[in-house]
């Protein structure tokens, strides 16, 4: 059987020493803003769309991607992080659907979550600092991913 393989752009937002996550009511689990790369999209375009799609804000990119100098070509801000999800596992245990998501971290200038018509509700959304991050029922790779976000963003703001 083939596994299908999407690619994925996720973004952990953060403010003031927090990031913002919600619970995604057909996956059951807390996670940040994020989802599929469309068509002709990059992947930091499809991070930057999706935070502004999900809570109406306006992230910035931390991007400390070295640039190198190509007369035909761009340097692309770098994920922090690729991570391979199973998305779709059959009883017999193969794999029918993965996502191949690109982890970026942004800054953003209020916590006021606002999402466009459409989207989840702004009180399906909480921030979360390294703390709450580590004590509640968050999975562990969010949690941790959650904890470096801010540490990277808040490191990135104090040397600026």
């Amino acid at each position: 059987m083939e596994t299908t393989r999407h690619f994925t752009a996720t973004t952990y937002i953060v403010n003031d020493g927090a990031t913002a996550l919600h619970l995604h009511d057909r996956l059951g689990i807390t996670i940040p803003p994020g989802g599929h790369v469309d068509r002709d999209e990059l992947p930091h375009e499809a991070a930057l769309r999706e935070v502004r799609e999900e809570t109406g804000l306006n992230p910035t990119l931390i991007d400390d991607t070295t640039t190198i100098p190509a007369p035909a070509g761009e340097t692309l801000p770098e994920p922090r992080h690729m991570m391979l999800y199973d998305i779709n596992v059959h009883s017999n245990g193969t794999v029918g659907h993965q996502h191949i998501d690109h982890i970026y971290f942004a800054v953003v200038e209020s916590r006021d979550i606002d999402p466009p018509a459409g989207e989840a509700a702004a009180d399906v959304w909480e921030w979360y600092t390294p703390t709450e991050l580590r004590e509640r029922d968050i999975d562990t790779d969010t949690a941790t991913i959650g904890c470096e976000a801010i540490s990277v963003v808040d490191e990135a703001l104090s040397s600026n």
